[in-house]
C-alpha cells in the first residue's frame, strides 16, 4: 500500500470496543470485498470492506475476521483468516500478507489460512449460541450486486438454524462514529493531500481550461502525496454543470466568467476527506458571484458553530435551514410570500438548497454514525451548504470537515485551505 503502515494498536481498541457490546457466547464475522469484474480478464481495482478494515488493518482480499470473546481457547477470541500465499502469487501479484505479517499489521496473534476456515468456523460455532452478521444498514445503501458478505450470511443462515442472528451494524454505527486520535490524524493527512491538490489547481485555473484537466491536476497532486486518488468521484463543475449536484462527466470548458465548483478530495489509508470549493475561472468574482459566495460562507460559517456535543441532527439542519433562507432573502431569490407559503414537507429555501448541510465522515465519504441520538465529541462531520441558480447558470457550494470538540467550536481540518474571496483571488493572480 501506498500509506505508512498504521500502528495495530487502533485496531486493537476497536475490537475491544466491539466485543464489549456482543452478547454472551456469540460470534461475530467480518468479509472482506469481492474482487468486481468488469469483462474479459478486467477487473475494476480492489477497495477493502471498511468494517473488516476498521477491525483489523487488514487491506487485501479474501481475508475474514472472528471475534469469539467467550471462545473456550482463549486463542480463538480473534481470529484473523488470510488467503495462503506462494511463490506464483507473489511472482504475479505481488506480496500477499504473511501469518507473521498479518499479526504485525492487525495485533491478532491467531492467523489461518483462509482454506482452514470452514472447519475452524464450525467447531467454534458448537461452542456459541448466536452470529452476529454484518448487513448494510447506512441510510443512503442501494446495493444490487450480492456481495462476498451477503453470500455468506444466506450460508451461514442454512448451515446454522438453530443459533440466534444479531446484527453487526447498529454496534459498527455507534463506534464507528466516535473516532480514535489515530484515526483523526490519518483524516488530517489526507485533507492536508487535498490542500496540496486546491491550492495547484488556483495556480493552474484560467478561462479556456477544461473540467478534465482541473481532474487530472487534482489527481497528480493526490496520488504523488501517497493517497489512492480521490476519495469519492470528483465533481468539476463549470458554469451551469453545478447546478447538477452529482455531475460527473468533468467533459466541458471553462469559460471566461464562469464559477466553477470543485467538490473534490483526497483518501488517504482508506480515510475519506471531502472538500468543495466554488472558484472564478478568472480569477476575480463579480460582484453578483461575491454576493452569493459570501452568504453561502456565512451559512456555513453558523452552521459549523452548531456542530457541538448534544445536538441533534435532524435539528440541526432545521436550523440551518433558517440561516439559508435569511440569506436566499438578502439576495432577492426568495420573497416573503415565498415564505408564507412554505410548508415544514417543502421549506421555501429548498428551491435553492435542496441537500443535507452535514454527513459524518470517516472510513466511508459518507460514513457510519449515530444520527437519531444527540452528537458526542470525535465525531467528525462534513459542513457544505450551497446555493444553486440555473437562471443564473451558477452554483455555489463550499465544504470543510470538522471534528467536534468536547468543549467550543469544532475544530476544522481544512482550516489551512484557502476559502476567503481575498484570499481566493489573490492565489489566482499571483
Amino acid at each position: 500500500m501506498k500509506y505508512d503502515q498504521i500502528p495495530n494498536s487502533l485496531f486493537k481498541k476497536n475490537r475491544k470496543k466491539f466485543m464489549a457490546r456482543m452478547k454472551p457466547k456469540s460470534i461475530a464475522v467480518f468479509n472482506s470485498n469481492d474482487i468486481y469484474p468488469i469483462s474479459a480478464d478486467s477487473v475494476l481495482p480492489f477497495e477493502q470492506h471498511r468494517d473488516i478494515f476498521y477491525l483489523s488493518g487488514a487491506d487485501q482480499e479474501e481475508t475474514v475476521v472472528l471475534l469469539f470473546p467467550d471462545a473456550i481457547d482463549k486463542k480463538h477470541q480473534e481470529i484473523l483468516f488470510v488467503r495462503e500465499t506462494n511463490d506464483h502469487i507473489a511472482i504475479w501479484e505481488g506480496e500477499k500478507l504473511t501469518k507473521k505479517r498479518a499479526t504485525e499489521v492487525s495485533g491478532i496473534e491467531t492467523i489461518y489460512w483462509l482454506k482452514e476456515f470452514d472447519a475452524v468456523f464450525f467447531d467454534l460455532m458448537t461452542e456459541s449460541e448466536t452470529i452476529y452478521l454484518n448487513t448494510n444498514e447506512h441510510y443512503r445503501q442501494a446495493v444490487e450486486t450480492q456481495t462476498r458478505e451477503a453470500r455468506f450470511i444466506e450460508d451461514c443462515k442454512r448451515k446454522f438454524p438453530a443459533h440466534q442472528v444479531a446484527k453487526s451494524n447498529p454496534i459498527l454505527q455507534e463506534i464507528r462514529g466516535i473516532k480514535e486520535p489515530e484515526e483523526i490524524e490519518l483524516m488530517q493527512t489526507a485533507c492536508n493531500i487535498t490542500e496540496k491538490g486546491f491550492r495547484k489547481v488556483l495556480e493552474f485555473v484560467k478561462p479556456g481550461v477544461w473540467e478534465y484537466e482541473i481532474e487530472a491536476e487534482l489527481l497528480h497532486q493526490f496520488v504523488r502525496n501517497r493517497s489512492k486518488g480521490f476519495a469519492y468521484p470528483p465533481i468539476i463543475a463549470s458554469g451551469n454543470n453545478a447546478n447538477v449536484l452529482h455531475y460527473l462527466e468533468n467533459n466541458k470548458q471553462c469559460q471566461d466568467g464562469d464559477m466553477i465548483l470543485m467538490d473534490t478530495a483526497a483518501e488517504y489509508a482508506n480515510y475519506s476527506s471531502d472538500l468543495t470549493r466554488t472558484i472564478p475561472a478568472n480569477g476575480k468574482f463579480t460582484k453578483r458571484q461575491k454576493e452569493v459566495y459570501e452568504a453561502v460562507l456565512r451559512v456555513k460559517s453558523e452552521a459549523t458553530k452548531m456542530l457541538i456535543p448534544g445536538t441533534v441532527w435532524a435539528e440541526y439542519h432545521k436550523e440551518v435551514g433558517k440561516l439559508m433562507t435569511s440569506e436566499l432573502l438578502r439576495l432577492g431569490l426568495l420573497d416573503k410570500a415565498d415564505t408564507q407559503n412554505e410548508t415544514e414537507a417543502q421549506p421555501a429555501y429548498k428551491k435553492y438548497f435542496m441537500h443535507g448541510t452535514s454527513h459524518h465522515i470517516g472510513l466511508n465519504t459518507h460514513d457510519y454514525g449515530a444520527l437519531k441520538t444527540p452528537m458526542k465529541a470525535n465525531m467528525v462531520f462534513t459542513v457544505e451548504p450551497g446555493i444553486y441558480i440555473p437562471q443564473e447558470k451558477m452554483g455555489v457550494r463550499l465544504e470543510d470537515d470538522v471534528v467536534i470538540q468536547h468543549k467550543g467550536e469544532p475544530f476544522n481540518l481544512m482550516g489551512d485551505i484557502p476559502i476567503e474571496v481575498g484570499e481566493i483571488e489573490e492565489l489566482m493572480n499571483a
